[in-house]
């Protein structure tokens, strides 16, 4: 695909609220807080769910939140920003939900004390997770939308070639 092709959106302005949902009100805040707070949220949450390498992977995904998150927020460049967000939420159902729809460890991942596990638990428990992945679909078909950087963009391009 061309870079016009990643930049192009054809959606309403109201995109934009799909692109605050997703960008302000989880990921930055999300990735900020792995940050600050790694011990609960980060490197030290990633080492008790049974990932490997939580000192690097912790820090790592959180920079990711942040950095995709605001360019989400911008509309710049909102299809790429949310590839890494569609692969942190589709890793984050299967090591944190997944184990609680199978009342098991799965894999390396292991499962969290809880007072009830199965179908039932796990899609309470995955409901933000899973809207956050509806989310960044629809970004990532649909593009940042006429309120946003990738827009302005291509409108002042056209404007170059065509003047």
């Amino acid at each position: 695909m061309s870079v016009r092709g990643w930049l192009a959106t054809r959606e309403s302005g109201w995109t934009i609220l799909v692109r605050l949902l997703v960008g302000l009100v989880v990921f930055f805040p999300e990735g900020l807080q792995k940050l600050l707070f790694p011990a609960l949220l980060g490197a030290g949450r990633f080492a008790k769910i049974g990932f490997p390498w939580p000192e690097f992977l912790g820090p790592f995904v959180g920079v990711t939140e942040i950095v995709c998150g605001t360019l989400i927020v911008l509309g710049l460049g909102t299809r790429l920003a949310a590839i890494p967000l569609i692969v942190i939420m589709v890793v984050a159902l299967i090591s944190t939900k997944l184990p609680i729809l199978l009342g098991h460890d799965v894999w390396i991942f292991h499962l969290s004390a809880m007072s009830r596990y199965g179908f039932w638990s796990m899609l309470h428990e995955a409901r933000a997770d899973l809207d956050m992945l509806l989310g960044c679909v629809y970004l990532l078909v649909v593009g940042g939308g006429r309120a946003s950087l990738d827009a302005r963009i291509l409108a002042r391009a056209a404007r170059t070639r065509g003047g």
